[in-house]
């Protein structure tokens, strides 16, 4: 499964409406146990790469996810993940902001829940919030910001920032891998009515979504500002069809697995003196 296709490197002249929100590359649906197998696959590279990840120390990954409602975020990382060892993974959900948040910059609780060295972070939305439904409700209008941050260019100034903020992380061992789940509307709406149909679903459904879905084509355009202004080299975003969930996730365990093989962590050798002293250390136990 090639992933390149999905990635977009410089957004200058990227257009959301002309990706497919279907496409599933040569695959059909009488593909999908095949897929699903492969997925599997990476699930066991992947497992095997993180614990080498772990070991060596020097670097970490930081998984983001964004989407419309109902794309298949929570899906997607939990099937994704599922071979993960959670000692070396963590999952952050970024909800509307507390009171204590809007008083620090939009950053300040992103910065918090980055991942540690040898370890992989996963965000559950991310400060890209802050230019998409910050943006599409005009919420920054509405928070105890200096006048002269509240301007025409904020933002410009926000994509800026957040670029800035990404090669920081990169340059620091911090390799961001950020996937945009793109569902289309019809499937958005299928997926809302099985929330509401199926008793165990239930929970699921929010009326607030279907408010938000009345403003899908600001969403839309919102996104579309997003990739373009945030694509870079070192900070890519992949554009992954969410139509067909079988698919979608297992690009996403693929886009991980080359992740960590662009890294090719590897175990740390011990330095020669303390090897020499191994076999005294196993003459010691077993003399026990």
């Amino acid at each position: 499964m090639k992933t390149e296709s999905f990635c977009i490197r410089n957004g200058e002249k990227f257009k959301l409406s002309k990706m497919k929100c279907d496409d599933t590359l040569k695959y059909s649906e009488n593909d999908q146990p095949k897929v699903e197998q492969e997925m599997q696959k990476n699930i066991v590279e992947i497992a095997g790469l993180q614990d080498k990840l772990y070991a060596q120390n020097t670097h970490a990954i930081l998984l983001i996810i964004q989407a419309m409602d109902a794309a298949g975020k929570d899906g997607t990382i939990k099937h994704v993940t599922s071979g993960l060892n959670p000692q070396g993974c963590m999952v952050s959900c970024f909800k509307a902001p507390s009171t204590l948040e809007l008083d620090h910059d939009y950053l300040w609780r992103i910065s918090k829940e980055l991942p540690q060295r040898g370890t992989i972070g996963i965000f559950n939305r991310s400060h890209y919030e802050e230019v998409v439904v910050a943006k599409v409700h005009n919420l920054p209008a509405k928070q105890q910001l200096p006048k002269e941050c509240v301007k025409n260019d904020i933002w410009e100034n926000r994509y800026r920032q957040i670029n800035d903020f990404e090669r920081y992380l990169y340059e620091n061992g911090i390799i961001p891998v950020k996937i945009f789940l793109n569902v289309s509307k019809k499937e958005q709406k299928n997926r809302i009515l099985s929330r509401i149909d199926d008793p165990t679903k239930n929970w699921k459904f929010s009326a607030g979504d279907l408010a938000e879905r009345e403003l899908w084509p600001d969403y839309q355009k919102a996104f579309e500002d997003m990739i373009r202004n945030t694509s870079t080299e070192y900070a890519p975003w992949y554009v992954v069809p969410a139509d067909n969930k079988w698919f979608a996730r297992a690009l996403v365990s693929k886009i991980l697995l080359e992740t960590l093989q662009d890294i090719a962590p590897d175990y740390p050798e011990l330095p020669d003196d303390q090897k020499k002293l191994l076999s005294h250390y196993r003459e010691v136990l077993q003399n026990e």
